[in-house]
């Protein structure tokens, strides 16, 4: 099968760490072909789309993880799956993407479903299921903002459509930056932010969760270093080993349906304690971290479905 990678450029991947190779090695291990999409790529001509292409070969070398092979300019039908794999932020780019990938044969596997990361906000998605998440508000409205910051004594907050930890705050009730932090994020209160009730369990690490199809692959527990509050690896954090609760089937369990309706194959859920806080849909990511401490490779299971999933839309 031919496997289509979506993704930031070649030289941006981390060997150790970086999710989407571990995922293109998991294809050629498969005896797939691997494809490198770049942003730049898609093309829609005439109704019919045309991915412009680097044909690669991954390979366990750190000073050289990818075999160049040659540039072509595949056609969308002769194409299996499409892996979208570009990080954060949602932006027009990565909406037009979405639009475009929309205009794929139905033969083709999309992991994840174009629609689906249209739907899902990863952070505005999960406020609906109302007895998972932590007391939550969006607003721009700064009397809104200042009452639930009183009532709730100590929150986190962030941008919508933040990525990576970054700006992410906590506030306490009477902190004399309130009214600067606030004005941040919301830009002088013109656009909503999310604030959140703090949850003591977050000194302790977060749990990232990767499902596959709504089932739990694993789960790794980021933890932040001394000098910050901020959980995710991208702000320092580290990864240590953990396990899926009796809680975190719970939450697995309400989300799976809503995931599959909507195509989300491939997705990273955060929880805080007993907590649901994220649904990571757009590039999740902590499954080198998770084959790590468990001595498996997961993305072999990825692989798999994808196969599987390829063989069920050609056969309709």
């Amino acid at each position: 099968m031919k496997f289509v990678f979506l993704m930031d450029p070649l030289e941006t991947v981390v060997f150790e760490k970086d999710t989407t190779f571990a995922l293109m090695l998991g294809a050629k291990a498969r005896g797939h072909d691997v494809y490198f999409l770049p942003r730049h790529g898609i093309t829609l001509k005439n109704g019919q789309v045309v991915l412009h292409v680097t044909h690669v070969v991954p390979q366990r070398v750190k000073s050289k993880p990818f075999v160049l092979k040659k540039n072509i300019d595949l056609p969308a039908d002769k194409v299996d799956v499409v892996f979208v794999r570009t990080d954060p932020p949602f932006d027009d780019e990565y909406l037009m993407h979405t639009w475009l990938l929309d205009r794929l044969p139905s033969t083709v596997a999309v992991i994840n479903r174009a629609s689906g990361i249209r739907t899902v906000n990863e952070k505005v998605w999960a406020t609906q299921f109302t007895a998972l998440v932590p007391p939550t508000l969006i607003s721009r409205n700064r009397s809104e903002l200042l009452t639930f910051i009183k009532h709730e004594k100590s929150v986190v907050a962030k941008p919508t459509n933040g990525h990576g930890g970054r700006a992410i705050f906590r506030i306490n009730s009477g902190d004399s930056n309130t009214n600067v932090v606030l004005e941040t994020l919301s830009a002088k209160f013109t656009t909503e932010i999310i604030l959140q009730r703090y949850i003591p369990a977050a000194s302790k690490g977060d749990k990232r969760i990767l499902l596959l199809n709504g089932d739990p692959l694993g789960a790794v527990l980021r933890v932040h270093s001394e000098d910050d509050h901020r959980n995710n690896f991208f702000s320092g954090g580290r990864a240590f080993p953990a396990k899926i609760t009796k809680r975190d089937c719970e939450v697995i369990d309400a989300l799976r349906p809503r995931l599959r309706e909507l195509g989300l194959y491939f997705v990273g859920i955060d929880m805080l304690g007993n907590y649901l806080t994220e649904v990571n849909v757009t590039s999740p990511t902590c499954l080198q971290e998770i084959n790590k401490f468990s001595g498996k490779k997961l993305e072999n299971d990825v692989i798999v479905f994808a196969e599987r999933l390829v063989n069920e839309k050609q056969a309709r």
